[in-house]
């Protein structure tokens, strides 16, 4: 079915216009421009060419890194970018022949830890986390890195890792920097796991806090304890997957030809990620003791309180039993009192001289019969 053109609002609006009643001559009115659309803030937050490890230019746009590119071989562009829009990535995307799921990757953030070879581009993923020394707790950060054989672009949803002081430590190493993607892939993933260390001593003083609150009966301790074990296991969705993923690195160190030197700094960023994952379970471990341990102390309060509480009940029910048995007592006296004393004609104590004796008699026997039954159940 073809599809009906809709009519321009203008012509529309000249239809069903009414004609307006001129009370004073209309002055001549300067035609209306649409005002040009302004272009997106760039969140491009450094942008350096390099070569042979030096920076050899800074251009404003990526447009312009694409074409120092082409000014000079074995030349590098870095592009740094803080939690960039799709219509950004998408201009990088057609400009360095990024991979199209990369980029989706890139926009959506929230990725596991990931790498993957597109071709001659290499897509990494990284969570970056850090410790909040006023909080007491651990903020998470997404990290994304194409690397293609003449760019790195690394990409950023979070305020950490500090890229800015990766670029200022290889910037000062010309060297390193010289090795190209794979230097900045090694700076970056060394600054993503150095990050942790903070992290893993903060965790531990938390633990060690947490231990003291157990023993010393806080009742709040739980909720803690299951708030730290979350992030444990967030911390350590993190830091396993590197494991992981510098194998898959070091894998293609033949066949693409990556420098001895990288391989050795790569290593030694991998023997971190293995202390880091190991403390990482160790405290998860360690959580799920005192989660055992707390949940026995409080069964023991609970219980201590139970047995205090049935002592109590037991020793109220006892006092209520003397009350009850002694009141029985004196009931008895008072309701034979009670007859006694009520104004008949005809009453056993005004017509013969027993009557009296007999009552005190009877009150003294039901009260030594009700002591006797009472003293015989324990209750007086």
């Amino acid at each position: 079915m073809a599809e009906r053109r809709r009519a321009p609002l203008t012509a529309l609006s000249t239809l069903t216009r009414r004609p307006r009643v001129e009370l004073l001559p209309e002055l001549p009115r300067s035609p209306l421009r649409a005002e040009p659309a302004l272009p997106a803030p760039s969140r491009m937050v450094d942008n350096a060419v390099y070569s042979d490890g030096r920076r050899v230019a800074t251009p404003d746009s990526a447009e312009e890194s694409r074409e120092e590119l082409g000014l000079g071989e074995g030349r590098l562009a870095w592009l740094g970018l803080y939690r960039p829009g799709p219509g950004e990535l998408g201009s990088l995307a057609e400009l360095f022949d990024l991979p199209e799921l990369a980029v989706e990757d890139a926009i959506k953030a929230h990725q596991r830890p990931k790498f993957e070879r597109y071709g001659s581009t290499l897509f990494v993923v990284l969570k970056a986390a850090r410790y909040l020394d006023a909080a007491e707790e651990v903020e998470f950060g997404e990290l994304h890195l194409f690397l293609g054989q003449d760019f790195a672009i690394t990409v950023r949803h979070s305020e950490s890792p500090d890229l800015s002081r990766v670029r200022r430590r290889l910037e000062s190493e010309p060297a390193l920097l010289a090795k190209g993607r794979e230097a900045v892939l090694y700076a970056t993933l060394d600054a993503v796991v150095d990050g942790y260390r903070p992290v893993v001593d903060g965790l531990a003083n938390d633990i060690d806090e947490i231990e003291t609150e157990v023993f010393r009966g806080d009742p709040g301790v739980s909720r803690r304890i299951y708030e730290l074990s979350q992030e444990v296991l967030e911390f350590q969705r993190a830091a396993q997957p590197l494991t992981g993923i510098i194998a898959a690195i070091t894998a293609g160190f033949d066949k693409y030809g990556v420098d001895e030197e990288l391989r050795g700094y790569l290593r030694d960023v991998a023997d971190h990620v293995v202390q880091v994952t190991e403390r990482v379970e160790g405290f998860r471990l360690q959580l799920r003791d005192i989660l055992t341990v707390n949940a026995t102390l409080v069964a023991q309060r609970q219980n201590e309180e139970i047995r205090e509480l049935t002592e109590t009940s037991i020793a109220q029910g006892e006092e209520v039993k003397k009350i009850s048995a002694w009141a029985a007592i004196l009931f008895a006296p008072s309701l034979v009192g009670g007859v006694y004393g009520m104004n008949f004609d005809s009453m056993p104590e005004l017509d013969e001289w027993w009557g009296y004796p007999f009552a005190l008699l009877l009150m003294f026997g039901v009260s030594l019969t009700l002591y006797v039954v009472f003293k015989r159940r324990d209750w007086i």
